[in-house]
């Protein structure tokens, strides 16, 4: 079989790549304004303006929601695998520190509350996410620190009003269009006045440590999550399981059908001033004046209600509703993936999701198998979970996953199906049998379209990426670009041969002994658009594809385990 393997453009990024990993091998912080260069250098999509001496906007919002607000205060990163790592390194009991979260990125983070940052990594794509985030960030930090730093600007943001007619005078005063000043006061919201008097007082000089970077650290972290899974349900260790990597919410949703019997309440939580415009969207939704999923939208609603200040009381009631028809949440252990285990026997039929009930899904009752739902991880940390899951639960009856993606031929809310997957990761192409196809799914999807048989190509990082080498790809007919697929399948490999998954090869995984599921949804577009998830939202509209997917997910293993149980009673 001929295969075209795209190269040609990568060279800045493999550049990149080898200068932050030589420099984390010393014993000593490094500098992050060593690799500003060459990040720029780079020219990533993500950000297109690095050499430019004005601020590029979209890359300053990206970098920044993707790490904790205490980065305004924060000097040094550290990057560990474990509590054991950082102690083993002097930093002491780091989660005593803060815990701080980023608005958009998933990761463990303890704040000395003085200029030091502590970042519990799961493998190498973290450090593939960090350091050009921080560069990222730094350099950007520095553009607007030097249009802020005037007495006079500096002046005006100690008393600005913090309106309309505020922003505008600063935006004309500092030359930056006031729309863009907009986005970012609309991405960092009543943190943006503090952020800006943050940049202008002075500039930022981030260090970064790796405090241990071997496979096998990152092997022994894994093995400390799962022990504390299988600590919760050591009955996981005999079971049947089918391995879903999605999101802590929307399987959990469908199968408990909480929200749905809650109804009431949440239309009630509604009505506050502050969600009119959604209590608008529900009245459109119950007349039929607009085409969106009820269920869908009551399931966004309860996220919403349960993390409100008053969502206590609904939060506990989901709880014992779940634990009644086996669901089981585990807080994440070590690195942030947490957990869910659904009790396929305990399902309830009158409770699920009205799309997934069927005159049979009693039959579910004589079913010993388990769901294992993880938030996706990101990049290799995928290899790194799966692998070691599939040695310690009975049997792997399915692996599924779902997950955002970029589009090089869609619109933001499409979904694709990948058949052929290439690693850069491995320099593998994967060839496998997805079990699903776009009839699938097509009934659930109101707003996007579904495209199965597409090529995907899965990258170490989001913005290890440039126009160029996105151009390649979607010449060779790559048009799906994501990070976990190609590590969840070099794991399938070493699933179906007897020896690990191999490098720059066709593999076949056609004909595996489990099933093989793949969904990924546009989230953003871009080659075509120029549209990321620095500039944009998926908002309410992203819960279409996530419960299209889900819901299809889902059919496929109660229908499975359905059939099993037929054939064996």
């Amino acid at each position: 079989m001929d295969r075209t393997v795209p190269r040609t453009g990568s060279e800045e990024i493999e550049l990149y790549i080898r200068t932050y990993y030589s420099l984390l091998r010393s014993t000593t912080d490094v500098q992050v304004r060593t690799l500003e260069e060459v990040h720029a250098g780079m020219g990533s999509s993500l950000h297109r303006r690095a050499q430019s001496p004005g601020p590029d906007m979209s890359a300053l919002i990206y970098a920044s929601l993707r790490l904790p607000a205490c980065i305004t205060e924060v000097d040094r990163v550290v990057l560990g695998q474990s509590q054991e790592v950082f102690q083993q390194h002097g930093l002491g009991e780091v989660e005593g520190w803060e815990p701080v979260a980023a608005k958009a990125r998933r990761r463990r983070s303890y704040f000395d509350r003085r200029s030091t940052l502590a970042l519990y990594i799961a493998s190498g794509s973290d450090i593939d996410d960090i350091l050009p985030l921080l560069t990222a960030f730094q350099i950007e930090w520095n553009k607007m620190h030097r249009r802020l730093r005037g007495d006079q600007v500096r002046a005006f943001l100690e008393s600005a009003a913090g309106d309309d007619e505020t922003l505008a005078a600063l935006a004309t005063g500092i030359g930056i269009e006031p729309e863009d000043l907009d986005r970012l006061r609309r991405a960092w919201g009543d943190r943006f006045w503090p952020f800006m008097r943050a940049m202008a007082a002075a500039p930022k000089n981030l260090r970064v440590r790796l405090l241990a970077g071997s496979l096998n650290d990152y092997r022994r972290a894994t093995q400390a999550w799962w022990e504390h899974v299988l600590q919760a349900d050591p009955s996981l260790a005999d079971r049947p399981a089918y391995f879903v990597s999605s999101n802590p919410h929307s399987l959990v949703n469908l199968a408990s059908g909480f929200a749905l019997r809650h109804q009431d309440e949440l239309v009630r939580y509604l009505e506050a001033p502050e969600h009119a415009d959604l209590l608008s969207e529900w009245r459109d939704i119950e007349s039929r004046q607009v085409r969106s999923s009820r269920e869908n939208f009551l399931y966004y609603v309860l996220k919403k209600s349960i993390e409100s200040p008053e969502g206590n009381a609904l939060r506990s009631a989901r709880l014992a509703d779940e634990e009644r028809c086996g669901i089981r949440r585990i807080a994440s252990h070590g690195f942030d993936v947490t957990v869910q285990l659904i009790d396929l026997q305990r399902i309830r039929a009158d409770w699920v999701d009205p799309r997934l009930r069927r005159v049979d899904l009693g039959a579910l009752s004589r079913s010993n198998a388990v769901i294992v739902n993880i938030d996706y991880p990101l990049g290799a940390a995928a290899y790194l979970i799966l692998s070691y899951i599939a040695t310690r639960v009975g049997e792997v009856r399915g692996v599924y996953a779902m997950g955002k993606a970029a589009t090089l031929n869609g619109v933001i809310g499409d979904v694709m199906i990948p058949s052929v997957v290439h690693d850069e990761h491995s320099q593998n192409t994967y060839l496998f049998d997805n079990c699903f196809v776009a009839s699938d799914m097509t009934d659930d999807l109101v707003y996007g379209t579904v495209l199965d048989n597409q090529k995907t190509v899965s990258v170490r990082g989001t913005f290890l990426q440039t126009p160029r080498y996105m151009d390649v790809f979607y010449r060779e007919g790559y048009t799906d670009i994501e990070m976990e697929a190609g590590p969840y399948l070099s794991a399938m490999s070493e699933m179906c041969r007897p020896r690990r998954y191999p490098h720059n090869e066709i593999v076949n995984l056609h004909g595996a002994p489990f099933d093989i599921g793949l969904l990924h949804y546009a989230s953003d577009t871009p080659l075509s658009k120029g549209k990321n998830l620095g500039s944009g939202s998926l908002s309410y509209f992203g819960m279409d594809p996530t419960y299209a997917t889900s819901l299809t997910i889902l059919r496929r293993i109660f229908d499975l385990e359905i059939r099993r149980a037929g054939s064996s009673g």
